[in-house]
């Protein structure tokens, strides 16, 4: 049990990263493919959260908590005590897993200059705000959009 809780620690924490959602990162998939590009005038900055995943922290937090939890007592005691510690364990781990992988985001409302409105959310990115009044582009491509100066 302690070598396989061993070889899973670091599988879980990798799932639990997350990606970049600025509007300067692309996924390999995303890499030379043609993007449409339309530009515009931002009417309206927000300020959101974009919540994080917490598969990978409620993973590891009912494996931690299930072996912890077999560690007390002995027969159908033990048994309670893994299934408490592994619920117990994957709420607290479901928990800290969202809150790790939480970002400050932006939705970003753009006034088109071929007519109509979008409102993109991204990342913030602290090297390039956005602000009304000012001049960006939006590119995108298959539902997908990003906003750019």
């Amino acid at each position: 049990m302690k070598s396989l809780l061993f070889l899973a620690v670091p599988v879980l924490f990798a799932a639990c990263a997350q990606p970049s959602l600025t509007g300067d990162t692309y996924s390999r998939g995303e890499a030379q493919s043609a993007q449409q590009v339309r530009y515009g005038k931002v009417t309206n900055v927000r300020f959101v959260t974009l919540e994080g995943s917490s598969t990978g922290g409620a993973i590891l937090g009912a494996v931690a908590g299930g072996y912890l939890g077999r560690q007390v007592g002995s027969g159908s005691g033990r048994d309670a005590a893994t299934i408490g510690g592994a619920a117990l364990g994957g709420t607290a781990g479901s928990y800290a897993g969202q809150a790790a992988n939480r970002r400050q985001g932006v939705e970003i409302s753009v006034k088109l200059d071929g007519g109509g409105e979008v409102a993109i959310v991204q990342q913030a990115d602290k090297d390039e705000p956005f602000y009304v009044g000012e001049r960006v582009r939006v590119l995108g491509s298959g539902g997908r959009a990003r906003v750019s100066h």
